[in-house]
């Protein structure tokens, strides 16, 4: 039972209205100036940098070796400050489609990132009105994940459907390995005493009756 309605749930919906994808929109395009100052990243070892647009224009994102996120500006180079809980509302509205409202801004630390997330983050979580999340890394000020209430019920059906409920990413766990060779062997079951019992059914049905279908009456 629980797998046939979880996975009821969990096809409802597309898979798109789902994940929110129709409420960002794709960046639009830029143009710069005629010089850009290279980022000044200290000498500290980087992954990429990529010229990315943003709510303020466009900014250098830089990957650093260490995992950390930075914007840096392509005027004059500086690394710009971590995301504010302004800053990241302007980000997120910048590219929002919806036509819910911000309802409230949280910090997220890497440390204790919300499940529904996934994964570490140091930065913030944008609460819409219609109970729409959006995380916002506080370094690049890049859209991480869009949670939609919808999601959250999917989210909830999928740790049912395969019966990891505290990290919901296991599908290779003793239960739902046990619990599926439990259900595979009672369908083998049912479909072996299903025709036994309507034979026997017929049987019983049959006893006593004359080839008209009528009961016969014993000779005296």
């Amino acid at each position: 039972m629980f797998w046939t309605v979880s996975g009821l749930v969990m096809v409802a919906k597309p898979i798109e209205e789902v994940r929110g994808e129709d409420l960002i929109a794709a960046p639009k395009p830029f143009s710069v100036g005629a010089s850009l100052v290279a980022p000044k990243v200290e000498g500290r070892p980087i992954l990429s940098v990529a010229l990315e647009p943003r709510a303020d224009g466009p900014r250098w994102e830089i990957d650093f070796g260490d995992g950390e996120k930075r914007l840096a500006d392509p005027a004059t180079g500086q690394l710009l400050p971590p995301l504010g809980a302004a800053d990241a509302s302007r980000e997120l509205m910048a590219r929002y489609t919806g036509t819910a409202q911000v309802a409230g801004v949280k910090r997220i630390d890497a440390d204790s990132p919300p499940l529904e997330l996934r994964r570490a983050m140091n930065g913030w979580v944008v609460r819409m009105t219609d109970n729409t999340h959006f995380y916002i890394d506080g370094g690049s000020g890049d859209i991480i994940a869009r949670r939609t209430a919808w999601w959250r019920i999917y989210d909830f059906m999928w740790g049912l459907h395969i019966m990891d409920l505290q990290g919901r990413e296991d599908t290779h766990n003793p239960w739902v390995v046990s619990f599926g060779a439990l259900s595979l062997g009672m369908v083998l079951l049912a479909l072996v005493l299903l025709p036994l019992t309507i034979r026997r059914k017929n049987g019983k049905n049959g006893n006593g009756r004359n080839g008209n279908g009528k009961s016969s009456a014993p000779a005296k």
